[in-house]
């Protein structure tokens, strides 16, 4: 019964849209747990996660008695078609690839709840709990042992058939369906993610301190530490560096899903603009996509760092606006940063009116050093 209660849902799947199913045993991944353990121990966690580890390994706290857990997932797109190009005075910021679309948190729970009405009409008794990303299951862990991907060492699941460019999403449930086989891992010896890691986050093959992580540090809303500000370019949102060296990658395109196809200016759209958006515009603008969950600061805080990697003079007033007359600290300081770095007799004026006026000692800090860099270009 079970069986043929499994080839049914995975061709209704197929149906609706969901790229991969896989089934796995619903038992504790303990595994994981000790990778987690040693994980926070040294300080690499993101803070977004899950706190309780035993949430996060121990599927029976989420779900009383499971029997198996399902896993999806949906290719998405990997290129950008007829995207805008920056210019000098037209710069352009970028949001990653799992950012391109409507929310990918929306997409994914659509399919799941499709998934939950099908079992529920074929078993009035059955039980279940489906997550993506923000619940407390690892999405990765689960994919691997029902064999979507093998888990990469740029800690992606990689799939034979869309590489790494694949949302991810489970369902606990109590029906006890067969688990498939996990894939091999495909790796080898290739180390390309780890040396290619802007801010050297990969410590290892599956190892990431995500305090170093530039997709981690695109979400934060406090100062960037200047040691990151170089590295982040034109980002406003995540990094794809990982992926796109991924040899398993290569070729890797899939439109598939109409909701996921990106518009081009909203994924790769003018910086400077986006110093002075309003709240309104910019939950009219970005609000369906996944990287507008943090609000609109560090998207702001990140184009000004965008603005001086580029030494966008035509943004220079913006810039001195935002300096004087933002209310938020953080970007008045980053602004600082952002005048010293394309320097010149304006931005040295600017920089001194603004020394004589700020209160804010995390802003005095960054004028004041931002003068510095003004004087050692002069």
């Amino acid at each position: 019964m079970y069986r043929q209660l499994k080839q049914e849902l995975i061709d209704y799947s197929k149906e609706i849209g969901i790229d991969k199913i896989g089934f796995a045993a619903a038992d504790p991944f303990l595994e994981l747990k000790e990778k987690l353990i040693q994980h926070q121990e040294l300080g690499y966690a993101s803070g977004f996660e899950e706190k309780d580890i035993e949430k996060r390994v121990n599927p029976a706290l989420l779900l009383d008695q499971p029997r198996s857990i399902i896993a999806i997932a949906l290719a998405y797109p990997s290129k950008l078609e007829k995207a805008p190009k920056g210019k000098k005075g037209e710069r352009r910021g970028l949001f990653c690839r799992a950012s391109w679309g409507e929310d990918y948190h929306s997409v994914l729970r659509r399919k799941l709840a499709m998934l939950e009405a099908f079992l529920q009409e074929k078993l009035p008794d059955v039980r279940f709990k489906s997550m993506v990303d923000t619940g407390e299951l690892s999405d990765r862990a689960v994919a691997e042992r029902a064999g979507i991907g093998w888990s990469a060492k740029n800690c992606a699941i990689i799939t034979p058939e869309f590489g790494s460019y694949v949302y991810l999403g489970e369902m606990i449930t109590n029906v006890p369906f067969e688990p498939d086989t996990p894939i091999e891992n495909q790796c080898g010896s290739c180390t390309k993610c780890i040396d290619a890691c802007p801010t050297s986050a990969l410590v290892q093959g599956g190892q990431l301190n995500a305090q170093r992580c530039i997709a981690y540090l695109t979400q934060t809303k406090d100062f960037l530490p200047e040691e990151f500000r170089k590295h982040l370019g034109n980002r406003l949102y995540g990094c794809d560096t990982c992926q796109t060296v991924c040899p398993e990658n290569k070729g890797k395109h899939v439109l598939k899903h109409a909701e996921m196809t990106p518009e081009p200016e909203q994924v790769k759209p003018l910086l400077e603009p986006l110093l002075s958006i309003s709240n309104k515009e910019f939950k009219q603008r970005f609000g369906s996509m996944s990287g507008s969950w943090r609000g609109k600061k560090p998207i702001q805080r990140n184009a000004i760092i965008a603005l001086a990697h580029f030494k966008e003079e035509s943004s220079l007033p913006s810039l001195v606006q935002v300096l004087n007359d933002d209310p938020r600290p953080v970007l008045r300081g980053t602004a600082a940063y952002a005048i010293g770095q394309i320097g010149g007799a304006e931005a040295k004026q600017a920089l001194n009116l603004a020394l004589s006026q700020e209160k804010e000692e995390d802003v005095l800090f960054e004028i004041e050093r931002a003068i510095q860099t003004v004087h050692s270009m002069l």
